[in-house]
Order: structure tokens, then sequence, then C-alpha cells
């Protein structure tokens, strides 16, 4: 079981949703916690209800001169945990640039600018631990999802490989990928979203993930091994039960 007390946390997209009850159950174990998002007042508010030592730390994913600050600014860490994701549903017939770039930005290359600030320091101390948060949609196309699942897509991939490389180091990597969960995001679907979760119970499943030395999980349980088990279903089949519209 990995110890999380006394372990200094960067949570990065932790402003809201997900990645502030994630930050409230690190701050409760005892996990010395900075949060970074880019808007500060509210990283403030919740620094405020986390209490001490957990500070607040601003930055922009998608430029890497900030990450790089930001990364200079927090100094060594124990782990780092990657929550940042953007959002708008649409098919391909109605592809927004502008969104489906910045989906790709901020979810994958995002991801990789904040790792790469990182991960030089864990490997030389041959010591870390680096939380990815992908999405049950990263195991395969989706209809209606143009510019989301590519993107997080990317962050399983790049965990996956991050694995192959690091297992058996003191790195370790993680990567989470859950299904619907209650923010500001999924509010702007108009369709039915399965055993969608609220935040906090979403935390509590990362949180106790994070303490395992389990490489990858998706959840909720049923509706991961559904996503899962679609990898094996045959072209025909996987578009006739997943259908655009």
């Amino acid at each position: 079981m990995r110890r999380l007390k006394g372990k200094r946390y960067w949570l990065v997209g932790a402003s809201e949703g997900l990645g502030r009850s994630l930050a409230v159950k690190l701050a409760r174990a005892g996990a010395e916690v900075i949060v970074s998002a880019r808007s500060a007042d509210r990283l403030a508010d919740l620094v405020a209800e986390l209490g001490a030592p957990a500070r607040a730390l601003a930055v922009d994913v998608s430029e890497r001169a900030s990450v790089a600050a930001a990364a200079a600014e927090v100094g060594d860490i124990d782990g780092v945990v990657y929550l940042a994701g953007v959002y708008w549903p649409q098919p391909a017939q109605r592809w927004d640039a502008a969104q489906v770039e910045a989906m790709c930005d901020i979810n994958f290359t995002g991801c990789a600018r904040v790792i790469g600030a990182v991960i030089g320091p864990m490997v030389a101390r041959n010591s870390g631990h680096i939380v990815i948060t992908g999405s049950l949609s990263a195991y395969r196309g989706l209809p209606g999802a143009i510019g989301y699942a590519a993107s997080k897509a990317g962050t399983l991939a790049l965990a996956e490989s991050m694995q192959a490389d690091l297992r058996g180091t003191g790195v370790a990597v993680q990567v989470a990928n859950p299904g619907f969960i209650r923010t500001r995001l999924t509010d702007k679907n108009d369709f039915s979203m399965p055993f969608i979760m609220e935040p906090d119970a979403a935390a509590q499943v990362m949180f106790d993930f994070m303490r395992t030395e389990r490489f990858k999980i998706a959840f909720p349980t049923a509706f991961g091994l559904f996503f899962r088990a679609s990898n094996l279903f045959p072209d025909w089949l996987y578009y006739r039960v997943f259908r655009g519209g």
C-alpha cells in the first residue's frame, strides 16, 4: 500500500470537480498539496478550505513557459496528478476547429508538457509517482466525441508507453479512466449518461487507486468492463452498438 501522508503532490486541474475533490482527500490523508489551474480565484478558495501547508499556483497548461515556470516554483515533489481537461461534444459533421484543437492541446499535449517538466528529477533520483486522468472514451472512438476521445486516447497511450519504460523502477505510473462524472463539462451533454458519478465518489475511487501499486483502472467497474471489452468487437458490431447521430 502506497503511503501518501507527508508526501508532496502537485495536482494540475484541481480548481473544481474531480480535481478539487481529490485535493481535499489527499490533504485530509496528510499529504502536502499544491493545486494548480488557470483560475486563481477558485484555487484560493480551495486552499482556504484545505488549510496549511496546501498552496495554490496558477498555470496555463497550453503554454510551455507557464508550465516550466510553475514546475520550477513547485520544486521537488513526490507525485503529480494531471486532471486538467476541456470538452465540447461534437460530431464530425459539426467540427469546430478551435474547440477540437483546444481539447487536443489541454487534454493531451498539456499532460505531456506537465509530465515533461517534472519527470527528469524523478528519474534522476529513481523516485516519484505520476498519475494521469484518462477516460473510458480512450478505449475506442465514439460518436459525437471528435477531439475529446482522441485526446484521451493519447493520454492512455502516453501512460502505457511510460509504464513500458518505467516499470520496475522507482518511478510509478498510474492511469485512471473514469466514465461520466457530474461536472460543468458533462452538463453540456444532451444524451443519457449511464452510471454517472458525483465528483466526490469518483475522487474516492481515484484516491483508493493511488494508494495501490496497480497501473490502470477503469471505472465504474461494470461500465469500464464494457468499454474495455469493446476493443474485441468487430467493426460491424461496434459501430452498430455505438451509433452516430
